[in-house]
C-alpha cells in the first residue's frame, strides 16, 4: 500500500516516435495556438543550447526544496519521455543539477520540466538536452521525501497528467493530452502554412492588412 504523499503508479504509455518526431518539427506557439491559445507552462525558462524537445510525460511531485522522489522517478523514465517535476515553484533550494540532468540524459529521457531551481547551470547551458526550470541557485537539495510519481502535477500553472504530451522550444512549454494530439497538429500544420504565405507576402510588398480597421470598428461597437 502507497501512504499518502509517497504514492508511486506506473507510467503511462508513450506516445509514438513518429507523433513525436512530427511535434519537434512544429513551433510550440504554433501547437498552443490550436489549443485556444489559453494553454500552457509560464515562468519556466530553458537553460539549455536551443533544441526542440518533445515526450510522454512522467510526472513528479515533491516536496519544496527536497529530491529523494525524483531520484525515485529516474526508475520509472524510458526512452522518449520527458521528466515533469512539480516542485511547487521553490526557488531556495535547487532540485537538481548537471549529475542528475546528465544521468537522465543517459536514460534516453527527452528532458526535464522543474517548476522549481536548478544550479550547475554553466555546465547545463553547454549542452542542448532541454532543461526547463524556474529559477538559479547554488543552494542544493534535501532528500527527505515526501513525494509522488505519476500523479496529476501543476507546472507553470498548467495541470499535466502523466502521458500527456509534452513538447518545448526557446518559446516555452505545452503539455497536450494524448487524446488531442492528432488534431493539435493537423492544425498547426495548416497555420505553418499560412502564416509562411503571410511572410511570403511581406517580402513582396502585398501583406493583407485589409481586416484591421472593420474589426477594431467591430469591437469598438461590440
Amino acid at each position: 500500500m502507497n501512504p499518502i504523499g509517497w504514492r508511486e503508479y506506473e507510467s503511462a504509455p508513450q506516445t509514438s516516435a513518429a507523433t513525436l518526431d512530427a511535434l519537434r518539427e512544429l513551433a510550440v506557439s504554433l501547437l498552443s495556438d490550436n489549443m485556444a491559445r489559453s494553454s500552457g507552462m509560464v515562468g519556466l525558462h530553458p537553460f539549455h543550447q536551443p533544441k526542440p524537445m518533445a515526450g510522454t510525460a512522467v510526472t513528479v511531485r515533491t516536496r519544496a526544496g527536497d529530491n529523494l522522489a525524483i531520484h525515485r522517478a529516474f526508475d520509472f523514465c524510458r526512452p522518449g519521455d520527458v521528466l515533469v517535476i512539480d516542485g511547487a515553484g521553490e526557488l531556495t533550494q535547487a532540485l537538481m543539477g548537471d549529475i542528475m540532468a546528465s544521468f537522465a540524459e543517459s536514460l534516453g529521457v527527452q528532458g526535464l520540466v522543474i517548476d522549481g531551481a536548478i544550479r550547475d547551470v554553466g555546465a547545463i547551458r553547454k549542452r542542448d538536452f532541454p532543461v526547463y526550470a524556474r529559477a538559479v541557485t547554488h543552494r542544493g537539495p534535501y532528500k527527505n521525501g515526501p513525494g509522488e510519481i505519476n500523479v496529476p502535477v501543476t507546472v507553470g500553472g498548467m495541470v499535466v497528467h502523466p502521458g500527456d504530451v509534452i513538447v518545448g522550444d526557446e518559446d516555452g512549454l505545452l503539455a497536450i493530452p494524448i487524446g488531442d494530439v492528432e488534431t493539435v497538429i493537423e492544425g498547426a500544420r495548416r497555420q505553418a502554412a499560412k502564416e509562411a504565405t503571410a511572410l511570403s507576402s511581406i517580402g513582396d510588398g502585398c501583406f493583407d492588412r485589409s481586416w484591421v480597421i472593420p474589426h477594431r470598428d467591430r469591437m469598438m461597437n461590440g
